[in-house]
């Protein structure tokens, strides 16, 4: 026997194995030893391995496509996850999602389908998330931002409330290009004011960031990440003094005007208020082509993330066809590949959807976050 054949009958055998299959398995038709190693090396097509496929930042020709999926083919190859990324490589001459990279995007599909290649794409630029330069930043990633002052009731003068900065990206703002580090900061919402009274103590609650979804690593790739949140707060006597009675906070958003004056007369005593405010999390498509680079969409608004899916998919398939499920190869499925955009804690509807999910408004609770 040579070394290729053993391999074969090996293989074959540890298939097998794993499976549980027999070749005597009652009520099914019995397979012979040869048979099952013709279908080891031939198989039918929804068995055929595939491979991720990246095009690297404009570097993209029909001779290229041709030669790949023709080489692919030759080898048995039956899928391709075709995804666009940037990861240095010197930018090529074919801007993503302009009329030339369409219409050879529209030629590679005709070519897997020509070869019997079937497609998988990724649902935006990069390979991590869904997004790109078309996502407004009312329809991104949000956070719940605030900016907090003191005050007290027999102080005479105007009370201006700042807004609040953006919480830093997770990854860090190496993803931004000049133009979306300015859309980034730019991008601010009221959400509400509120005021309560002062308390005396100056309790936290551990692990805040974490627990109102600022931010939280992922688990299994990331060293020294909390495998779980407490979820009570050890609190002790003298955190009491902290404790801030929610029927004592009052909404006096109606009287924040545009100029981030608050026309209220403030009651007696000491009273802080809060301003929220909805912000851009900094997440981005990463690593993009450069001309795919912008905000990944709002994962928890279904408007955003049609309007992504129109201005990228809807446009690809306005090119390609709708795909024939009967066919063999071309354009068959969308891919999500991963998750690296951090974490999300806010939407337009927030509160909307909390309070008819959960039975009562969060808006007292903002304080918490």
């Amino acid at each position: 026997m040579t070394k290729n054949k053993f391999f074969i009958n090996a293989m074959i055998g540890v298939f097998l194995a794993l499976t549980g299959i027999s070749c005597s398995n009652q009520g099914q038709k019995k397979q012979s030893i040869e048979e099952f190693k013709a279908g080891f090396l031939n198989p039918t097509d929804e068995y055929r391995p595939g491979v991720y496929w990246y095009f690297m930042d404009g570097n993209i020709t029909k001779e290229g496509l041709t030669a790949d999926l023709e080489s692919m083919k030759e080898v048995g190859l039956g899928h391709v996850l075709f995804l666009e990324v940037n990861v240095g490589v010197p930018r090529g001459k074919v801007d993503f999602m302009s009329e030339e990279w369409m219409d050879l995007f529209t030629y590679m599909v005709r070519e897997t389908e020509r070869l019997g290649i079937d497609i998988s794409l990724g649902v935006g630029p990069g390979w991590t998330g869904s997004g790109g330069p078309w996502v407004s930043g009312e329809q991104s990633m949000k956070h719940l931002v605030h900016s907090s002052i003191q005050v007290f009731g027999n102080e005479k003068g105007t009370i201006v409330l700042p807004k609040a900065p953006p919480m830093n990206p997770f990854f860090g703002e190496y993803g931004f290009t000049h133009e979306l580090r300015q859309r980034w900061l730019d991008y601010y919402e009221d959400v509400a004011v509120l005021a309560f009274p002062t308390p005396a103590g100056d309790f936290r609650i551990s692990d805040i960031l974490e627990k109102a979804i600022y931010y939280r690593a992922p688990y299994t790739s990331m060293p020294g990440v909390k495998p779980f949140l407490s979820s009570f707060a050890d609190y002790k006597e003298a955190d009491k003094k902290a404790t801030i009675l929610s029927s004592s906070i009052i909404d006096v958003t109606p009287y924040l005007k545009s100029d981030s004056v608050l026309d209220w007369k403030v009651p007696e005593g000491n009273w802080t208020i809060i301003r929220f405010g909805s912000r851009n999390n900094g997440a981005v498509t990463r690593p993009a082509p450069l001309p795919g680079v912008g905000f990944e969409a709002d994962k928890f608004d279904t408007t955003a993330i049609n309007a992504h899916m129109a201005n990228f998919t809807e446009k690809l398939l306005a090119r390609t066809g709708i795909p024939d499920k009967n066919q063999k190869g071309g354009l068959k499925t969308f891919h999500q590949d991963s998750w690296e955009m951090g974490s999300q804690n806010w939407t337009a509807k927030f509160r909307d959807e909390f309070t008819k999910r959960r039975g009562y408004d969060p808006q007292p609770f903002y304080p918490v976050y």
